[in-house]
């Protein structure tokens, strides 16, 4: 089977590195697969799930709060300001920041305001699916 190097790094580390035969991410205009040999790339990434699926069929989950997906011939690389593997994340910290964007927009404070409160609820929803998605796949 062929493979692909990948690397996900966070502004603070190296969170993975390693050959996988597909990375899944969500660019800004949907979802991607990135197999080996895929066309050269550069797009934006949403605030969410980044699955990387080793040469057996593995999967790991990490959650990214959005960045910079690059696909070069032998390389996928993913910047990202925050990126955590799926099972680190704080489910209750999540939640609590989820329900407390909740709280600001249903009152509709200022502009910034409600424009910090949604990219909160984006981030907060997008680590609770990558929770999701874990304890899925680990039914499984």
């Amino acid at each position: 089977m062929s493979t692909i190097r990948c690397d996900i790094v966070s502004a603070e580390a190296e969170i993975f590195h390693g050959d996988v035969a597909m990375v899944i991410a969500s660019g800004e205009a949907g979802e991607l697969g990135i197999a080996p040999r895929h066309e050269p790339l550069l797009t934006r990434l949403k605030p969410g799930q980044v699955e990387v699926v080793g040469e057996d069929g593995k999967r790991q989950s990490y959650y990214v709060s959005g960045g910079i997906l690059e696909v070069q011939p032998n390389l996928v690389t993913v910047l990202a300001d925050t990126a955590l593997r799926a099972d680190e994340i704080d489910e209750a910290a999540a939640r609590h920041a989820k329900e407390e964007a909740e709280r600001i927009l249903a009152n509709r404070g200022d502009a910034k305001t409600v424009e910090q409160a949604q990219e909160q609820l984006t981030q907060a929803i997008a680590q609770l699916s990558a929770l999701e998605r874990l304890r899925r796949n680990l039914q499984h």
